[in-house]
């Protein structure tokens, strides 16, 4: 099992980016796809159409989400935090993932950066704050 570690930099407050993480409309902006999310610890969430599902563990308005994401039957799930600092140009997002299974590590975290990593700063970058 491996971890990922990221850190990107979003041009928007710490509150503007977490809304954009637990609304489920701002969510569907930035991924272009179905959701299923409510920003309530013990709910379940999809994203992309149930590319990625999981469990919300923790929410601290404007500052950290917790979750668990899934990585079928056999494989125990992924602790996912993130946490926002604010910065001089915005918020600096920092994204770590522990549990990721070796033979998908690869593969999986090109994803993450592509598209949900990718896709955060394409959705903040395009939006005037």
């Amino acid at each position: 099992m491996k971890t990922f570690k990221k850190y990107i930099l979003l041009p928007a407050p710490p509150e503007e980016v977490y809304l954009g993480l637990t609304k489920a409309q701002s969510i569907q902006l930035w991924t272009g796809a179905e959701v299923e999310f409510e920003e309530t610890p013990g709910t379940e969430f999809s994203f992309w159409d149930g590319d990625i599902v999981g469990k919300n563990l923790e929410f601290e308005p404007n500052k950290k989400i917790v979750q668990q994401w899934y990585f079928g039957e056999e494989n125990e799930p992924s602790i996912v935090t993130i946490k926002l600092h604010p910065d001089n140009k915005g918020t600096s997002l920092e994204f770590v993932q522990t549990n990721i299974p070796d033979e998908d590590f690869e593969e999986f975290t090109e994803g993450i950066k592509e598209y949900y990593l990718g896709g955060l700063i394409d959705f903040f970058e395009e939006v005037d704050f």
